[in-house]
C-alpha cells in the first residue's frame, strides 16, 4: 500500500536514510541524522507541493518518496527535488518503480509544480535507469562535487517537466 507518510513512520524513514548515510552514496550526507533533525525534515513535507509517501506492506515501510524544495529562493517555488529511498532488504523488487509512479502522479496533479529535478550520485545506475524509465532528461554532470568514503563523487542532474 502506498500512502501519505505519518509521524509514526519517522523512525522507519530515518532508519532507511541513515543506512544510506553509513553505507552508500545515494546521499552525500556523511553524518547520520538524529530523530530531531529527521522530524524537522518530516514536518517540511505534506504541505504545499512537497508530498512524502511511503510504501508499506504488512506493517513494514519498504521505502519512501518525497518532493522537497529545490532551492529556498521564491522563483524556484514551482521546481521540486525528488528523493526515493528503498530499504536495503526490499531493493530489486519494484518498490522504487511503484513509488516513482505515485510521486510523479502527485506532481502532475499539483498545478503549482512545473519541474521535478533529481540529483543522482555517480555509480547509482539503478536510480539512473529508474529516471530514464519515467522520462526524465539527463541535464549534465558536475564532476567531483562531493567527497564520501575518501573518494570524490560526481553528481548527475535529471529533470522532468510535468
Amino acid at each position: 500500500m502506498i500512502r501519505k507518510a505519518k509521524t509514526e513512520d519517522i523512525p522507519a524513514l530515518l532508519e532507511i536514510y541513515n543506512y544510506e548515510v553509513k553505507n552508500g552514496v545515494a546521499t552525500l550526507d556523511i553524518n547520520e541524522k538524529s530523530i530531531e533533525q529527521w522530524t524537522q525534515w518530516f514536518l517540511n513535507h505534506n504541505i504545499k507541493n512537497h508530498p512524502l509517501i511511503v510504501l508499506e506492506e504488512k506493517g513494514a515501510v519498504k521505502g519512501y518518496a518525497s518532493l522537497s524544495s529545490y532551492r529556498e529562493k521564491e522563483a524556484y517555488a514551482s521546481t521540486v527535488e525528488l528523493s526515493i529511498y528503498v530499504h536495503p532488504a526490499f531493493r530489486g523488487q519494484g518498490v522504487g518503480t511503484l513509488l516513482m509512479r505515485e510521486i510523479i502522479g502527485l506532481a502532475k496533479e499539483d498545478k503549482t509544480v512545473h519541474t521535478v529535478v533529481s540529483v543522482i550520485t555517480s555509480g547509482n545506475a539503478a536510480s539512473e535507469r529508474l529516471h530514464d524509465k519515467f522520462g526524465f532528461t539527463f541535464c549534465g554532470k558536475i564532476k567531483e562535487a562531493g567527497i564520501k568514503f575518501g573518494k570524490y563523487i560526481d553528481i548527475s542532474n535529471y529533470q522532468l517537466i510535468v
